[in-house]
């Protein structure tokens, strides 16, 4: 099945309105975090404020991610994806309320920090969904699932393009507390679509009716896997830091957000092409060599000393994020029980925005000691941390997503590999 083939199926089994209100829906939490600093900036007339502010909604937002995701494992995510699209609409809404009061701009944080442990991360959830959407399609189930999760790897790199860019759009056409109450509108409106939509009610339906006991959610294999998201993550952070500090040298500092966005555009595209993948290449062993590739196409990034010489490096270090992350979370559903899928994803979705944060912090103090080079190498450095990891732990991911009796194959880099797994959907 071509990948194609693979994406015009998976669309037919839940409706072209599902597909576009699960990607709407992922938007306001990729702008919230912009608008944020946005908003508090303009208001306080501190960069630094700002940043406090959106560092505290994106921390928050890590730190609550595993148990929301943990209850939507057990109350299904009708109820809890609900909730937090209704609370985290509000809570954006109080960040407006307190930033226009005037008060002191530490209580601007607080609420932030609110409104991120109350937003839902739509993306990891609605990757949850498609194994029990796809359940009845026979063998066609494990490279349909595939192509599911190299869809959503793409749709929330789109996001995190796409989203920034309607801050900045909102903020020139109208200003920063429209293109927060924007994403909270959003929020409201599509989050709570997406909660309420039918494929919730299958996905609670297989997952309530799976067992697995919970202590197996924090395996070697899914430590591996949070360390290998946590280092993308930082990836993220000093690249945008590095190119905010060659933008504001170069005089342009409005430039960053665009800039940012050409990592995400060969990342979109690259994570659609995952599908096409063979299937007899082992998840594992991809990690290896999409780590490989994030250290080798990062390196240009020390001989960059210029915003024109910086595009064709970020295009092309692009194509291997999405990839990279695609087989993160493609593991993570294959070595984690049906029950507690939700947690899984969330808690790599929390390990990304945290490393996020470990990248930004660290790149912008060499930044201020050496300028972008050595914000750079934060990212070098992550790309090299990646390959230690991915090839140091290649074992432990091999025997947790090995099927039991089933022996192994070779792939096409020489390594041993599991069959493609045919077991009924609600097997993880």
């Amino acid at each position: 099945m071509s990948p194609t083939d693979s994406y015009r199926h998976l669309f037919g089994l839940t409706g072209r309105t599902y597909i576009v209100v699960a990607f709407l829906a992922r938007m306001p939490l990729a702008m919230s975090q912009l608008g944020t600093l946005l908003l508090v900036s303009q208001a306080t007339g501190s960069y630094g404020a700002g940043g406090v502010c959106a560092g505290a909604l994106a921390v928050a937002n890590a730190l609550g991610a595993p148990f929301w995701g943990a209850r939507s494992d057990r109350l299904g995510q009708r109820r809890g994806v609900t909730f937090q699209s209704l609370a985290g609409a509000g809570g954006l809404v109080a960040v407006l309320v307190v930033v226009g009061a005037g008060l002191p701009w530490g209580a601007a944080g607080v609420a932030s920090a609110v409104a991120g442990l109350l937003l839902p991360q739509i993306g990891p959830l609605a990757r949850v969904r498609w194994r029990p959407i796809t359940a009845g399609t026979g063998p066609r189930q494990p490279r349909l699932v595939d192509a599911a999760f190299s869809y959503e790897g793409a749709a929330d790199e789109a996001s995190f393009v796409l989203g920034p860019a309607l801050v900045g759009l909102g903020v020139s056409v109208a200003s920063p507390p429209a293109a927060l109450a924007l994403a909270a509108a959003a929020l409201a409106v599509f989050g709570t679509w997406f909660a309420l939509h039918e494929t919730a009610v299958a996905t609670h339906a297989a997952t309530s009716q799976a067992s697995g006991p919970v202590g197996r959610l924090l395996g070697p294999a899914l430590v591996v896997l949070c360390v290998a998201q946590l280092l993308v993550g930082t990836v993220f952070g000093s690249v945008q830091t590095g190119t905010s500090v060659l933008a504001t040298a170069a005089g342009s500092p409005g430039l960053t957000g665009y800039f940012h966005a050409l990592l995400g555009v060969g990342s979109v595209i690259a994570g659609l092409a995952v599908a096409g993948l063979p299937a007899r290449w082992s998840l594992p062993s991809r990690l290896r060599w999409f780590a490989a590739g994030l250290l080798v196409l990062a390196a240009p990034l020390l001989l960059v000393g210029s915003l024109p010489a910086l595009v064709p490096v970020l295009l092309v270090l692009g194509c291997t994020v999405a990839p990279y992350m695609i087989t993160t979370f493609t593991l993570a559903e294959r070595v984690t029980p049906p029950s507690s899928t939700g947690a899984a994803m969330t808690v790599l979705a929390a390990a990304t925005g945290l490393g996020y944060a470990v990248g930004a912090a660290l790149a912008g103090r060499l930044a201020d000691w050496g300028g972008h080079t050595p914000a750079y190498a934060v990212t070098v450095g992550a790309g090299g941390a990646a390959v230690l990891v991915s090839w140091a732990c290649r074992r432990v991911l091999e025997r947790a997503e090995r099927p039991a009796g089933v022996g192994p194959v070779t792939d096409p880099a020489g390594d041993p590999a599991p069959r493609p797994s045919t077991a009924p959907a609600t097997e993880a």
